[in-house]
């Protein structure tokens, strides 16, 4: 008999009905309409269509419902179930959207090494995946590129060259003259269109990296109450994905230079509503890297507000949060923790 009135196995029952179309009504419904705005204005007009008519059909559903739709599609992700995003998925994706020539350069970029030059790229390239394509290459085109490294990531990649290769690469470093401009240019457009394009491609993103992103976005609440009904299906997915995720609060790991960079990108009014919500440490970090006349006027800028809701100050606290992330991916900044250095 228990089972009979048990609300989750109910919902399950009732979540097993829905067509997919309902489903995705009832997740459009559930986001707002900020974020399902977003969706809509990529959809076609059949697939709006079908969604308007299931939203407008579906009358009251149960929050135990609404709940048990959202872990069987955090079930799916978390598993990889059927939805699958590659470099070709987001490639067609984009090209629904936006010009060819400017998904070209975008899908080029993605997932490529942080860095603004070329040069700095290749910086943050491991030696096994360079050596790699560095082999196919003429020695005097892998002599120019290892002489363009930093002496110690240079040495990397020779150890992992074939040794006759290696020595001829040496040989042609020791006799280079200084390289003409031209030369270099031709090389960098090479390198960004057959070595960096291919990276990306080869790139994929783990299931759980994407969903650390995913928890990332969410209020606290609704991101607590995911996480809690993971931990009950698969506790070493959402210990991975806590691992992976990077918080308003991890934001204490960075250096003074970083955040100096950061509070230049970051909204004055932004910055003030996060504050409003931040651990003492969080707040002594961006007070210190403030000029005394800048700290006052935030002081008086969080306390003109008085009392704010949290959901605005989790939004405002997620929004730097991928401002610093974008900074890190661009090369701007780099996030240190502890004796590791990374870029997210």
């Amino acid at each position: 008999m228990a089972d009979e009135t048990d609300p989750y196995k109910t919902a399950e029952s009732d979540v097993q009905s829905l067509t997919g179309a309902d489903k995705a009504a009832i997740f459009l419904l559930s986001i707002g309409e900020e974020h399902s705005s977003l969706l809509f204005e990529r959809m076609e007009d059949e697939e709006i269509r079908n969604l308007s008519l299931a939203m407008s059909s579906l009358g009251t559903i149960k929050s135990n419902v609404v709940e048990q739709l959202f872990v069987e599609f955090l079930d799916q992700l978390a598993s990889g179930g059927n939805l699958i995003g590659s470099f070709s998925t987001t490639e067609r994706l984009l090209m629904g959207a936006l010009s060819e020539d400017r998904v070209k350069d975008i899908m080029e970029d993605m997932n490529a090494p942080p860095g603004k030059t070329m040069w700095d790229k290749l910086a943050n390239v491991g030696e096994e995946t360079l050596a790699n394509y560095l082999k196919n290459e003429y020695p005097q085109t892998a002599a120019v590129v290892l002489s363009k490294l930093k002496p110690e990531h240079a040495s990397r990649v020779l150890s992992v060259l074939p040794e006759s290769f290696s020595m001829e690469c040496i040989m042609r470093m020791l006799r280079m003259e200084p390289v003409q401009k031209e030369i270099l240019e031709h090389l960098e457009r090479t390198l960004r269109a057959e070595f960096m394009s291919n990276l990306a491609r080869g790139k994929e993103q783990d299931s759980h990296e994407m969903m650390a992103e995913i928890f990332n976005s969410l209020d606290k609440n609704t991101e607590e109450k995911f996480m809690t009904a993971l931990e009950e299906r698969s506790t070493d997915s959402a210990e991975r994905i806590k691992g992976l995720m990077f918080t308003f609060d991890d934001l204490g790991r960075l250096d003074g230079g970083a955040v100096q960079v950061l509070l230049r990108q970051v909204e004055k009014d932004q910055l003030a509503l996060a504050m409003k919500g931040a651990n003492d440490e969080i707040k002594e970090l961006f007070f210190s890297n403030m000029s005394e006349r800048a700290g006052k006027m935030m002081q008086e800028d969080m306390e003109a507000m008085g009392a704010v809701r949290m959901k605005d100050v989790e939004t405002a606290q997620i929004g730097i949060v991928q401002t610093c992330k974008s900074l890190a991916e661009s090369g701007e900044i780099v996030m240190a923790f502890g004796d590791d250095e990374m870029v997210s």
